[in-house]
């Protein structure tokens, strides 16, 4: 028996044919719900993008096998139970020890309640000049004469005094 005649076969024809590289896998769309991104896998068997994808799709996973478990009459039982041990801990836990007060208790002084409410020396002054204003007059400088009037502002409430400031004055 005579070699085989191949032209294929023969290793002279053998250099002359180019390697083969090995394919890479076509771009694909990551599995996860709501990344769904186009991406080049490293490898056959890469189901999702990247590192954060793949961590997240087992979180969800774990999370839907405790879902199916606890449908089950087993998954049931476990649950009633740790609920009952939940449940006596509650039971069993000390009230919380009222807090000592040793402290003197903080009194706001009206000093420095009253602050911001009073108002400045420099209009006081004008209060206790001599004038024949009246106390709302002066207190209500800017309020219309009547509720449904529109007075200028500015128009006296009172003509006449009512309140004469040099009586506190005396005092």
């Amino acid at each position: 028996m005579a070699p085989s005649e191949s032209a294929t076969g023969h290793p002279e024809n053998q250099a002359s044919r180019r390697k083969r590289l090995a394919r890479r896998p076509r771009a694909r769309l990551c599995l996860l719900k709501g990344c769904e991104q186009r991406f080049h896998p490293r490898q056959e068997s890469q189901r999702y993008c990247s590192e954060g994808c793949q961590k997240a799709a087992r979180k969800w996973s774990r999370w839907k096998a405790q879902q199916r478990y606890r449908t089950t009459q087993a998954g049931k039982r476990k649950r009633n139970v740790q609920s009952q041990r939940y449940r006596a801990r509650v039971k069993s836990r000390k009230p919380a020890e009222p807090q000592s007060v040793n402290e003197a208790p903080r009194v706001i002084t009206p000093e420095h309640f009253f602050r911001p409410f009073l108002r400045p020396a420099r209009m006081l002054r004008d209060l206790w000049a001599p004038a024949s204003k009246s106390f709302a007059a002066f207190l209500f400088t800017r309020v219309p004469s009547c509720a449904g009037a529109r007075g200028t502002t500015g128009a006296p409430l009172a003509t006449s005094p009512r309140f004469n400031p040099d009586i506190l004055s005396q005092s």
